[in-house]
Order: structure tokens, then C-alpha cells, then sequence
């Protein structure tokens, strides 16, 4: 506690540890936090004090839900809750306006709601979850350019047109889902997902 003036990265990972103390809230000058492969079962509300915070890991723990006061992390670029309990997306995320990756794979999602509109990242990882549904909303979404979603529970009519059509997506991963790729490929809207996928290709290669 002694460095909570000057610390910017603290790493708790691989421990035991089964709740963050309220005193995390004096690390003020804290850029990157660490807590991965822990017992945390919730965050505490003193979290949303980092006002600095860059990037949060807390893969690999108990967590099923954000505290509303995440949403004041208003410097967060990168979001990692991989191999957590959460259910529902957490909206907490959708007020975060510099966020650019956010991975939540191998939760327990069940599907992408409309609010998913106002997520600003550019990256959004819910692979190996149980997502049956993602809304049309999620076109709206008006930096996502990589979508993961494999190994879900998608039909392939479950997939909006308007994902392919009228989005930023330029990459959408659907391995592993109840329906054969084949059958994505000839989805109304695949010819013009695919000039933005193969336009990005050529950008990068």
C-alpha cells in the first residue's frame, strides 16, 4: 500500500484470492490490473476510482457480473473476463468510449441484446459461450470490425443480414456453431461481408 502513489501495474494472478479489498480505490495512478486465475466471485464498487486504467485481466475466476460502477473507466482500452460465470452481457462496457478489445469467451452468454448498439470496440471475443441470438443491433455497433462467436449455439438464421450487409465487420468467426459454413456462405449479404473481409486482407497483407 505503500506504492499505491506511483504503482501503474499491479499483477495478482495465480493466487487464491476471493474478493479485492476497498483500498484498491487509492492506487489512483494505476494503468494496468492484473487478477488472473483467482477465486473473485464479484468486483468491488471502489474499482470504478481507477480512473487511469488502461486495461483490466481477470481471467479464469468466479465473476458472473460488472459493478455499475465500471462504467467510469473511462480510460479502459482492453477487457479481459475469459473463463468467468457471467450471463448477461455486461452494458457496463457500453458506455466506455476508447475501449478496443474486449474478450469475454468461455462465459455463459446466452445472446447479444440490442443495447450491444452502443459498444465501441473494435474487437469483441464470446466464443465458447451459449448464444443462441445476436441482435440486428449489433450492426450499429460503429468501430466493430472483429467479431468472434465460435463455437456457440447459432443457427444459421440467426445470423442478422444486417451483420452482413450494413456493419463495419470485416472479420466474423462462427467455427463450431449448428450449421455448416456453407450454409453462412450463402446467406443473402455474404458477397458484400466478404469485398469488406477481403478489402481488409489486402490493407494488411
Amino acid at each position: 500500500m505503500r506504492l499505491t502513489k506511483n504503482l501503474r501495474t499491479l499483477d495478482l494472478s495465480d493466487n487464491k484470492l476471493q474478493v479485492l479489498p476497498k483500498s484498491i480505490a487509492q492506487f489512483t495512478v494505476l494503468k494496468s490490473f492484473l487478477a488472473n486465475n483467482n477465486r473473485l466471485g464479484s468486483l468491488p464498487l471502489e474499482l470504478g476510482s481507477l480512473s487511469k486504467l488502461e486495461a483490466v485481466s481477470l481471467n479464469n475466476n468466479r465473476i458472473t457480473s460488472l459493478p455499475a460502477t465500471f462504467s467510469k473507466l473511462r480510460s479502459l482500452k482492453t477487457v479481459s473476463l475469459c473463463g468467468n460465470g457471467i450471463t448477461q452481457f455486461p452494458f457496463e462496457l457500453c458506455s466506455l468510449k476508447n475501449l478496443d478489445v474486449v474478450d469475454l469467451s468461455r462465459n455463459k452468454l446466452t445472446q447479444l441484446p440490442d443495447q450491444i448498439a452502443d459498444l465501441q470496440a473494435i474487437e469483441l471475443n464470446v466464443n465458447q459461450n451459449q448464444i443462441s441470438r445476436i441482435s440486428e443491433c449489433t450492426a450499429r455497433c460503429p468501430r466493430l470490425k472483429v467479431l468472434r462467436i465460435e463455437e456457440n449455439c447459432l443457427q444459421v438464421d440467426s445470423i442478422p443480414s444486417q451483420l452482413l450487409t450494413d456493419s463495419q465487420v470485416s472479420l466474423l468467426s462462427l467455427d463450431g456453431n449448428l450449421f455448416e459454413m456453407k450454409q453462412f456462405h450463402q446467406l443473402a449479404g455474404y458477397d458484400k461481408y466478404m469485398d469488406r473481409y477481403t478489402a481488409t486482407k489486402k490493407k494488411f497483407n
